[in-house]
């Protein structure tokens, strides 16, 4: 079954949090795309609030979104963006039609 998410990320009321989540982000995007089970993965800043943040992603199965949670490239964002970021929350999708 498809696994579809977004998840909402507001960094820290502060130029340096902002631009630190914005790589962290960034860096995601590129090796998410290229693992097995990805179907569509893309980081948004939104242009109304830059503090705030969305990722869009959708896996083949959980076993691909479990490929994903442990590749190195998660490793290094799970450990490093809880300093920037004030609020995280996760929104699970379910695709209509």
């Amino acid at each position: 079954m498809t696994i579809t998410k977004r998840v909402t990320f507001i960094a820290k009321d502060d130029d340096a949090s902002i631009e630190m989540m914005k790589e962290l982000l960034s860096a995601m995007v590129k090796p998410s795309k290229a693992e097995d089970g990805c179907i569509f993965y893309e980081i948004f800043q939104y242009q109304n609030n830059p503090r705030k943040f969305m990722a869009y992603e959708s896996w083949r199965d959980e076993a691909a979104l479990d490929g994903h949670k442990a590749s190195s490239h998660y490793a290094v964002y799970k450990s490093s963006y809880e300093p920037y970021c004030e609020k995280k929350y996760t929104d699970e999708l379910e695709v209509l039609g």
